[in-house]
Parts: structure tokens; sequence; C-alpha cells
């Protein structure tokens, strides 16, 4: 949303929270309120400002660095947090929080070394603070035999039952780095276990999502095709977790033409807007009663927030939700002009990976290895009947076939995106892009095979195995 003019009036809501500004000036929560309602409504600039003007006016306090730190890591923009998260360090050196925050975005921008020297002092000071152990996991071979001992004392102290899911995650991948596998899958059980309880996955729901996609058929997407008045500037990678789309976006990020957006919730949002996710038929309804202009609409709205992330002017921009692949109906009726990638892993390998990834209280996402089988057949059957629908307008990319010959996957890439081959793209670890996925990391390296860990837990994997065979 633009700012308004000088003579406009503010929105009532934004009145009201400028009026408890106003009668709290020394009030931490009235301004995060206020930064939170300028944010959301696409005015981020301004709310770094507002905050900008409480350091300079209380340059004792600390709440308001600590607010424009987390709108900047929020906004992804981990570079520009840093030098606040050095301030709120130095001047509160005691809690555990800034330490971690910190932490997460050195992380995010690949200094690893502090990152990790960040989160032990998070956990020198709170011993039980489940998400600085799960960075240092994630971290390349940050965690050894003290840190197990010292994370299983945790999990008898630790209070909240998030840092505790986060505690069993890291302890899952410590143990298996330390060759104990068995005791790395009881971690990953008891961890998926408890946020069950937390974060319950609604299966049902998603099998009924899809189903209902069956009743679309393909004039109604050759008609939008016709009608669209979008550029064909985004890019969509969708697929599962874990299944290389974060490589394959650093490869993209590294073309002079495309710029790496990252994990975007815009086209969430947007389903949201026209009740997407009220029931299972809601958004197939919609597709099909949507007139030419309101999807042109939600195009636009679409693509006015993702804007809210570019930082180029470059005329391509990837969207990296791998979600999203539960809206690529969406996609074609309101963006027909857009790619869409679809990048694939060894079934086992990548739902096992999942099931061993910490997903946050927010995500929907399988607790079970049943139910992660499952999961992942909806998942074929949705690309599978987009592209009968839209035939072509899907492009399969295959992980193992792009780290095999990485030159050849990527030649063929561009020419489904109809951009020139550039020789950087073979390059993706020379971006110094920030990155907030756990695969952060490993793409910082060279195009290369990755350890397949699953094998080294087949025992325990029969009902992920059966789950993928049935239907």
């Amino acid at each position: 949303m633009p700012s308004m003019s000088a003579d406009s009036a503010p929105p009532p809501d934004e009145r009201a929270l400028r009026m408890a500004v106003a009668a709290q000036p020394d009030s931490a929560q009235a301004h995060a309120a206020l930064a939170s309602f300028l944010c959301g409504v696409g005015r981020v600039d301004e709310a770094l400002a507002h905050l900008d003007r409480e350091i300079d006016r209380q340059p004792s306090k600390i709440w308001p660095l600590s607010i424009k730190a987390g709108i900047l890591s929020g906004e992804r923009r981990a570079a520009e947090a840093l030098d606040v998260h050095r301030a709120l360090v130095a001047a509160a050196p005691g809690v555990p929080l800034l330490w971690a925050n910190f932490g997460s975005d050195l992380a995010a921008v690949g200094d690893v070394s502090e990152a990790a020297a960040a989160f032990r002092k998070t956990v020198e000071l709170a011993p039980d603070f489940g998400p600085a152990w799960l960075g240092l996991a994630t971290l390349p071979a940050m965690l050894g035999d003290t840190d197990v001992a010292a994370m299983e004392k945790a999990l008898v102290l630790v209070r909240d039952p998030h840092h505790k899911i986060q505690l069993l995650f890291a302890l899952g991948r410590a143990h298996g780095a330390l060759g104990a596998f068995e005791r790395s899958f009881e971690k990953f059980a008891e961890a998926n276990a408890l946020r069950d309880t937390l974060v319950p996955y609604d299966g049902a729901g998603l099998a009924a999502f899809v189903e209902a996609h069956r009743k679309l058929r393909p004039s109604l997407f050759a008609a939008a095709a016709h009608h669209s008045p979008h550029a064909d500037g985004a890019i969509f990678i969708v697929g599962m977790p874990r299944s290389g789309s974060t490589l394959v976006e650093q490869i993209l990020a590294n073309h002079p033409e495309v710029e790496g957006a990252g994990e975007l919730f815009a086209l969430p949002e947007v389903a949201a807007s026209i009740g997407a996710f009220d029931s299972p038929d809601v958004l197939v309804r919609r597709l099909q009663t949507l007139t030419h202009a309101e999807a042109a609409q939600l195009g636009t709205d679409y693509l006015t927030r993702a804007g809210r992330y570019r930082r180029t002017d470059r005329p391509y921009f990837t969207d990296k939700m791998p979600a999203n692949w539960r809206l690529v109906a969406l996609i074609r009726r309101i963006l027909p002009g857009a790619r869409i990638i679809d990048v694939r892993r060894a079934p086992l390998a990548c739902c096992f990976s999942a099931y061993t990834t910490y997903f946050n209280r927010h995500t929907d996402f399988p607790n079970t290895l049943e139910d992660l089988g499952r999961y992942y057949r909806h998942y074929l059957g949705m690309m599978e009947m987009v592209q009968g629908l839209t035939p072509g307008s899907l492009y399969r990319l295959d992980h193992a076939r792009l780290v095999s010959n990485a030159e050849r996957e990527i030649r063929a890439l561009f020419g489904f995106l109809r951009l020139p081959f550039a020789s950087s793209c073979l390059r993706p670890e020379e971006n110094l892009r920030a990155i907030y996925t756990p695969s952060a990391q490993q793409v910082r390296a060279p195009i290369h095979h990755e350890q397949d860990r699953s094998h080294a837990y087949l025992r325990w994997l029969r009902p992920l195995q059966d789950a993928l065979r049935a239907g």
C-alpha cells in the first residue's frame, strides 16, 4: 500500500495506534503495534524510520533496537539487521534471545563461525534454549559428544514444548552425525510425536482439497491465458520440502536477469483472501467463477505482495515456497504467464529428510511417516492433474540429474524459462545473498551429490515405504 498523502485522513486503525503511542510514548508495546501495522500495509521503511527516531530519543532503551532487528529479519534483510543485533547484544549481553536472533541472521548470510559463537553464547546463558541448539545443528560439523550430553541434560530442564521439539531435532541430527542411528531415530520420532500434539496435521482436509481439483477443466485455463495482462516475471519453485528447491533457487539467483526472493507468503495470502482454505472445495469453486477482471486483480495483488521483498530491478524473480504446489491451479488462473518448476528428489530420501526437519508452529505438515507418504502422493496427484489441465506449463526438474550433469540440466531449465544460459549459474556458491532455509549452508558449496541419510535408517522406515507405495 502506498503512503498516504499529507491531506488524507489516516485509517481508523492507524489513528488509534498513533494515539496510543502519543498517550504512552515510552511503551514498547504501543510502538511495536504501530510498527507491525505499518509493515502489514507495506510501509516498512516508514516503520523503520519511526523506530530510528525512538532509538535516538531513548538511546538507553533496547526495545526500539529489538523491534527494528525483528522487522529487518522478518523482511529478509538479514545483512542490514546485523549491526542492530550487534548493538543489542552489546547493550544487553545477558539476554539469550538476542544472541539467538543474532545467530540466526548470521547463519542466513553464511557467517558460520560467528553464527556458531552466537548460538553457543545463547546456550551458555540458557542451556535449554532449543532454537539455539537447532541453529548449531544446522551448521556444518558443529555438534559433538559434549554437546549431546548437554542437550540430553537440557531435555530435563526445558519447559517450553516448542523449544523441546527443537532440542529433540537437534539431538536427532547430532546422534546421526555420530553414527548412533537408533538413538537418532528415537529423537526424531519423539520430536514429531510432540509436534503432533501441538500442531496437528489435517491429512483428510488435504486429500479432499486435492480431490476437488478433479472438477476443473482445461478450457478454464485456456481462457485465462488468453486474457492475462501480466508479464512473465514470476518463477515459482514448488515441490516437497528437502527436494533440492533451495539449490535450484540459488542457481537461478546467479542469473543476471533473476532475483532470488526466497520463500514468500504472498500466494497463500492471496488464496486466503478469496477463502481458499475455508473448506476443501472453496478454491476450486472460486477458480471456476472468477471473472477475467477478478483473476487479473488477484494476479496484481500477488505481484504487489511479492514486490515487498524485491531488492533489485531484475525482470524475473523466484518464489520458492515449496507448499505452493497446493496452489498451482491458482497460479495458472491468475498468473498464466508465470513459470512453475516442480523439483523432484527420490521419494524415500526426500520424505525422510523432511521427517528430520523442524517445521514451525504455523506450518501444516505431516508428523508421522505414514502421513508423509500420503502427503507425497497428494503432491504427485496435484502435479499430474495440473499438467493435464495445462500441458507443458510445469517443468519437472530431477535433483539427481541436476547434480550429476549440472550444465546440461541448467541449460534445459533456462530453455523452459526462455532465458539465455549464463555460466555464472554453474557456480551458485558464489552468490552471497541471505538464505533462510535449512539448506542454507549446503547450497553455499559447489553443486554436489548430497548423502542420502535414509539408507542408515531403513529398518525404521517401513511405514513410510508402505505409504509411498499405496494407492
